[in-house]
């Protein structure tokens, strides 16, 4: 009886044991069955141009309003929309037939008055007539001949001439048009577009920032050596020719908060104009620093977050330091190491500490579609 209730107790612990064998190797292949695959590729270190934009207006180097200095109807245009003219080129024609009325009345006064001191002259000789009116007709002869002079000054504005070489632009009035120097509209602008001033600015991080990573002792200094800048046209195209920064105010706007700059760009195929807009693209060139695709990249409560793959493949997650970004790549400052090995893409589908099947992927393959960023 003894022996038979040993044998019992053996059987049932060989069963547990079998039992507990089976459980612990069912949770092993459990936990297999659940490591997915992920693309997984190596850090590694590239030279990068990450480009910072700031929307922008252009404006050409000249551009002048056209007014009128005396009122009048517009009898003729003598210019047309986007045609070269020089200083001096006359422009619009105003009526003139009051003031040649005006102007014939003037000369008509002008004559009578100059005979009447011609006539006084030899009568003061003579002593006949005093000389106090010789000199009071002497003075009325001098206000009629200003008074003629302003009428020949009006005359002369009634033919518009351009202030300086250039090209037309819009002709807001037309012939029969009234026009007087109080219009707030001018009748045209005189523009130059050879070279085009592009206007921008900046908040007082991103000036401070990029004044203290430029080289030089003074802000002159400084502005000699700013990188050249690209312009991104309106239409998102990025225009052909680069732009110098030429002036920045070095004040901060209180009301605004920003620093105002100044670029120049050429413009030999006229492709720019007075008007227009865009952004403004400064580079930021950084060398030999780790890269990796944003899509490796997660933010969790203010941090920014990465997968590194352990030895045992397990996905870790680390936080990161970014120090800037382009599109879909990230600069990464500190929290992973040249060689390590990180997930790739899928990160929101992962926690700590997840077993994962690594899926080899070269690090420029996923970032070949932002190659634009690399120099």
């Amino acid at each position: 009886m003894r022996k038979k209730v040993t044998y019992l107790l053996l059987s049932g612990a060989l069963f547990s044991l079998v039992s507990c064998s089976n459980k612990q190797s069912g949770n092993q292949q459990g936990q297999q069955q659940q490591a997915m695959p992920f693309p997984v590729s190596t850090i590694d270190t590239r030279d990068i141009t990450i480009y910072n934009e700031y929307p922008t207006s252009l404006e050409g180097t000249l551009n002048s309003a056209v007014r009128a200095k005396a009122s009048g109807y517009i009898t003729e245009v003598l210019v047309d929309e986007g045609q070269k003219v020089r200083k001096g080129q006359p422009l619009f024609k105003l009526e003139t037939e009051s003031l040649d009325q005006e102007a014939k009345a003037a000369q008509a006064n002008l004559n009578v008055l100059e005979v009447e001191v011609n006539k006084l002259i030899p009568l003061v000789e003579e002593g006949i007539v005093s000389e106090v009116q010789l000199e009071t007709a002497r003075a009325n002869y001098e206000r009629a001949k200003a008074n003629l002079g302003a009428v020949s000054t009006s005359i002369g504005f009634a033919t518009v001439k351009s202030p300086a070489d250039g090209r037309i632009g819009s002709i807001n009035f037309r012939e029969g048009s009234l026009i007087s120097p109080q219009e707030a509209t001018p009748l045209t602008r005189i523009t130059k577009t050879d070279e085009v001033y592009a206007f921008f600015t900046m908040n007082e991080r991103d000036y401070l920032n990029f004044i203290q990573t430029t080289e030089g002792e003074t802000l002159d200094d400084k502005v000699k050596k700013f990188p050249k800048v690209k312009l991104k046209l309106s239409n998102g195209m990025i225009y052909e020719e680069e732009g110098v920064i030429e002036t920045v105010s070095g004040q901060v706007d209180p009301s605004t908060g920003t620093v105002s700059f100044r670029a120049k760009f050429p413009n030999p195929k006229r492709i720019l104009s007075s008007g227009n807009s865009g952004k403004i693209l400064i580079p930021t060139i950084y060398e030999d620093v780790l890269v990796a695709p944003a899509t490796a990249s997660f933010e969790q409560q203010g941090k920014v977050y990465m997968y590194r793959v352990d030895s045992d493949n397990n996905a870790i997650s680390t936080v990161v330091e970014v120090m800037d970004r382009e599109g879909n790549i990230i600069v990464i400052a500190s929290g992973i190491e040249k060689g390590d090995k990180f997930v790739a893409q899928g990160v929101g589908k992962l926690r700590n500490n997840t077993p994962i099947v690594p899926q080899e992927v070269a690090l420029d393959s996923i970032i070949n579609s932002f190659e634009k960023a690399f120099k």
